[in-house]
């Protein structure tokens, strides 16, 4: 048995409830053997932080994270929210992080489980400036987003696009027009208060919506350093939360769940795009992000591209890197921890399907989307492990905040559903800051200004610092191998209501795609916990 990871019910897992699971599990396979001959070669999906050949050189235009959840203050709405712009240096002037103006930024709605969008919302951005007789990006403190110090702002117009069963447009509502962007964060001297500028930000609009954009902290916590060919072999320097002091884009909407769902179908699939305009003044996409890290780690380089320029309904051309993943195969070779027979059935079909009793839709289309089931009620006190540790109301269910997708998803990538019980992870538990209790959750971005001492990651300008698992000896720290163990920060986003959740989920789904991200982690678990 490998080690058991901190913020899972030690008793929990591998009791009848487990077993229920397994039995939903099996019955997900089942049901998505059935769809999956009908998935043509196409083209395909998410990405992640720089995770393609192509975007990797335009970060303008690159997402890095989607999240969809039954909003935890308001549980008759749903929280959509996509991040753009990985890696933002928060010093990083005088151009600092502006939304591309030549770009459609979009979060398409399956309502009703075809792979076909039903709803997109669409932001496009306009830049000003004061004056460009000076370097600065503002010349002096910044008290409003009116104030004329701010040299530089943006703003931006919101659709609402309705979809035929064809994929013809029928329908375009304008939510909003000239909505001010939250500025960088350039600094405490530019701006000593930037928590009343962000709140400026974040706009009520007619039909009870709720819209913000703007810079944040980037919400994903994970140790990247698993590129390097999974730590390098060894467990010196896990536990490091790599996107600490980076920002991020996040544009974010709360919307009454009515105005997502159709025909008493309460599961919704979720997928951001980005379009850019080329020189013949067409839109092309070239970004494409639903489930967490499927581009990064399950999609190999050569199609890497495609999968960014592809549609949902294309995606069985993706399939055999789904079945046959190659994050298990390396995990193997490294660190001799054996790997799942394939062809991995369990991965595939929670991946495209969604999990029957959770978030399968009735008449489901097998595709990659980050699916929610909108009845679902938020949950009181929210478990990073989602249903994996029996909150019905997390990961795979939607994505919220707070939701530990690496180590959901390297649990399943290394057989959690086909006997192969573990707990995983990479000793990063939480993120580095805490998240906000009410729209748009996300925390404030580090300051320009902020220190690091010697050059350590800086723990976030807004937000009181929250602990962060440090390198260490991994002979000696029981966190780094117990999946990531350590204290996880409390996670504030989390008032919702608890849903007791005694009955497993058939988790086996969402991980899917993610699974393979497990990736750079999976290493860590070599160590096995005895059992």
């Amino acid at each position: 048995m490998l080690h058991h990871s901190a913020g899972r019910a030690a008793s929990g897992l591998r009791t009848p409830a487990r077993r229920r699971v397994w039995a939903a599990v099996t019955a997900a396979l089942a049901l998505t053997a059935l769809g999956l001959p009908a998935l043509a070669p196409g083209g395909a999906t998410a990405s992640s932080h720089r995770e393609a050949p192509t975007i990797a050189g335009f970060p303008q235009y690159d997402n890095t994270d989607v999240y969809a959840f039954v909003s935890p203050d308001k549980p008759d709405s749903v929280t959509l929210m996509a991040n753009w712009i990985p890696f933002e240096e928060p010093a990083g002037g005088p151009n600092f992080y502006p939304f591309a103006t030549d770009a459609r930024y979009e979060i398409n709605v399956d309502n009703n489980g075809d792979a076909q969008r039903d709803v997109t919302y669409r932001w496009q951005f306009t830049s000003s400036y004061a004056s460009k007789d000076t370097f600065l990006h503002n010349t002096g403190p910044v008290t409003s987003l009116a104030d004329p110090d701010l040299n530089f702002w943006q703003s931006y117009q919101l659709q609402e696009i309705q979809w035929g069963p064809n994929g013809q447009q029928t329908g375009v509502k304008q939510l909003a027009k000239q909505l001010p962007v939250a500025p960088s964060f350039v600094g405490k001297a530019s701006m000593p208060d930037y928590a009343a500028l962000r709140n400026r930000a974040v706009k009520s609009l007619p039909g009870d919506v709720k819209s913000f954009a703007g810079q944040a902290d980037d919400p994903f916590f994970l140790d990247l350093r698993i590129f390097d060919v999974l730590y390098g072999g060894d467990l010196s320097e896990v536990g490091n939360d790599t996107l600490a002091p980076y920002n991020v884009n996040t544009l974010a909407l709360q919307l009454p769940k009515s105005r997502l769902t159709r025909g008493g179908e309460p599961v919704i699939g979720v997928w951001s795009t980005t379009s850019r305009k080329n020189s013949s003044g067409e839109y092309v996409q070239v970004s494409r992000l639903g489930m967490p890290l499927v581009n990064e780690v399950v999609v190999p380089i050569r199609d890497k591209d495609r999968f960014n320029a592809s549609q949902p309904a294309g995606d069985g051309q993706f399939l055999k890197y789904v079945t046959e993943p190659e994050v298990p195969r390396l995990i193997e070779k490294v660190y001799k921890i054996k790997a799942p027979a394939t062809p991995r059935q369990d991965l595939v079909q929670a991946f495209l399907t969604g999990v029957p009793g959770l978030n399968q839709p009735q008449n489901v289309t097998p595709s990659e989307q980050l699916r929610l089931n909108t009845s679902i009620a938020p949950s009181a006190s929210p478990k990073r492990l989602g249903v994996l540790d029996g909150d019905k109301a997390g990961f795979p269910n939607g994505r919220r905040l707070t939701d530990d997708v690496v180590d959901i998803t390297l649990q399943v990538a290394e057989g959690e559903l086909v006997n192969a019980p573990n707990d995983l992870g990479d000793a990063v538990d939480a993120n580095n800051t805490p998240f906000g209790r009410s729209f748009p959750y996300v925390a404030l971005p580090t300051s320009g200004s902020d220190t690091r001492a010697g050059g350590t990651p800086s723990q976030g300008s807004s937000q009181p610092p929250a602990t962060q698992a440090a390198p260490a000896d991994p002979s000696t720290s029981p966190s780094m191998l117990t999946g990531g163990a350590g204290n996880p920060t409390p996670s504030p986003a989390a008032n919702a209501s608890e849903t007791g959740m005694t009955d497993l989920l058939p988790l086996g789904s969402a991980v899917g795609g993610a699974a393979l991200l497990a990736f750079g982690a999976a290493w860590l678990w070599r160590k096995r916990r005895t059992s």
